[in-house]
C-alpha cells in the first residue's frame, strides 16, 4: 500500500501539478487517460527506479507494468521480491 501512495502523490505532483482536486483510481491508465505521455513514461520510470531501489529493463517497458497505479505498484512488489531471492 505504501508504494501506491508514493507512485499517486508523484502523479499528482508531477503531471496533474499538484491539483488537490486531481482524481485518480488505482486502475485508471496513465496512457489512455492523458495523464503521462511516452516522455512523461521516461520520468515516471527513474523515480522508480531512484525511489524503490529497482532497475527497470528495456523489456520491462510495456502497459502491463507501468500503465497504472495498481500495475505499477504489483511490478514493483515483484522485482522487490525476485532481487531478494
Amino acid at each position: 500500500m505504501e508504494s501506491k501512495n508514493k507512485i499517486r502523490e508523484f502523479i499528482i505532483r508531477t503531471f496533474l501539478f499538484g491539483s488537490k482536486d486531481a482524481r485518480l483510481a488505482d486502475s485508471d491508465s496513465f496512457l489512455e487517460t492523458g495523464i503521462i505521455d511516452s516522455t512523461g513514461m521516461l520520468e515516471l520510470v527513474s523515480f522508480i527506479e531512484s525511489e524503490f531501489g529497482i532497475e527497470v529493463g528495456d523489456t520491462e517497458l510495456i502497459p502491463e507494468n507501468l500503465d497504472s497505479i495498481e500495475r505499477l505498484a504489483a511490478f514493483i512488489e515483484r522485482k522487490k521480491v525476485a532481487s531478494a531471492s
